[in-house]
């Protein structure tokens, strides 16, 4: 079975940091674009982070340009996102995705197996 399962998840407060994990199962990582999305409370879905399948092509969004580090394991078949500096605007609930082989950047239509997402909250 095809799944993405994310884990990490939480509230913290501002200026803390978070790390969200993402296991796939049923496919290979490594022959994937992946990328972390996240929807904000009545906000369209947004990428946050991606990276092609050989890793040489990245995209962050602006604002979480020096605070989000996206990487992948090969190895262990996932893909994490290390969360530094957050504020109240990075609450979300915030989804990975695959992508094909070639780096199409980080448009949510150009990646079709997304996980069930999970909610991070940020407040004082």
């Amino acid at each position: 079975q095809v799944q993405l399962v994310e884990s990490g998840g939480g509230s913290v407060q501002p200026g803390g940091s978070l790390r969200l994990s993402c296991a796939a199962s049923g496919f290979t990582l490594r022959e994937h674009s992946i990328g972390w999305f996240r929807q904000a409370l009545g906000k369209a879905r947004e990428g946050v982070a991606c990276m092609s399948s050989g890793g040489s092509f990245t995209y962050y969004q602006d604002s979480v340009k020096g605070r989000f580090a996206i990487s992948r394991d090969n190895a262990k078949n996932t893909v994490s996102l290390q969360m530094n500096g957050l504020k109240p605007e990075d609450t979300a609930v915030y989804y990975c995705a695959t992508g094909g082989v070639n780096w199409n950047g980080c448009a949510s239509r150009r990646y079709d197996q997304w996980g069930q997402g999970t909610q991070v909250t940020i407040s004082s």
